[in-house]
C-alpha cells in the first residue's frame, strides 16, 4: 500500500464532528489513569481473563504505552482532518481526504477506540445491541458505517495490486 491511499468523501459536518471526537478522546488519554474510567478499562482489556492479578501486572507494565499508541494514532487521524476542516466551508459540502496507506492502520484504531469509549458510555458491552430507537447510538452506529467503508476500501486497495479504482460517489472510500 505504499505510495496508494484512500479517497474518503465526508460532509463538512461529518469532517467537524469527527474532529470533535478526536480532541474530546486525545483529552480522555491525557493524564488517564487506567483504572479510574471504564472507558479506558474497554481500551486496555484484561488479557488474561482467569487471572485477575497477572491482568492487573501486564496493564501496569504496558497499559500506560498501549494509551499512548492510542493517542499517536489520533493524532495522524487528527493530522488529516486538519486540512479538510480548512477546505470545508459548509454542513453539508463534501469534503474529500485522502487516507495515505501508512496512515490506514491509524484510522481503524482510533475509529474502532472510539467506538469502545462511546459504547462504554452508553454502557454497551458485547452481548448488548444498541437500540435503533435511542438517538445516543447515531454517532456509535455512524463511527461503525465509517470504519466498514474504511475496511471495505482497504481490501479493495490491497485487491487492485497497484490499480486505481473508481471513486464512489455515495459518499464511501475508493482506493485514490
Amino acid at each position: 500500500m505504499t505510495g496508494s491511499g484512500i479517497r474518503l468523501e465526508l460532509a463538512g459536518i461529518e469532517v467537524s464532528n469527527l474532529v470533535q471526537l478526536i480532541d474530546q478522546f486525545l483529552t480522555l488519554l491525557q493524564g488517564a489513569e487506567i483504572g479510574e474510567d471504564p472507558a479506558l478499562a474497554r481500551l486496555t482489556p484484561a488479557v488474561y481473563p482467569d487471572d485477575a492479578e497477572a491482568s492487573a501486572e501486564f496493564a501496569a507494565a504496558t497499559g500506560e504505552d498501549l494509551l499512548d499508541r492510542r493517542a499517536a494514532d489520533a493524532r495522524v487521524v487528527r493530522a488529516t482532518l486538519a486540512g479538510a476542516t480548512d477546505d470545508a466551508s459548509g454542513p453539508d459540502r463534501p469534503v474529500a481526504l485522502v487516507v495515505a496507506g501508512s496512515e490506514l492502520d491509524a484510522w481503524l484504531r482510533t475509529l474502532a477506540a472510539l467506538r469502545l469509549v462511546i459504547a462504554s458510555r452508553l454502557g454497551l458491552d458485547d452481548s448488548a445491541e444498541p437500540d435503533p430507537a435511542d438517538s445516543r447510538h447515531g454517532v456509535y452506529d455512524w463511527l461503525g458505517y465509517r470504519l466498514d467503508v474504511l475496511i471495505e476500501a482497504a481490501d479493495d486497495l490491497d485487491d487492485a495490486d497497484g490499480g486505481h479504482a473508481a471513486e464512489d460517489t455515495t459518499g464511501g472510500s475508493a482506493p485514490a
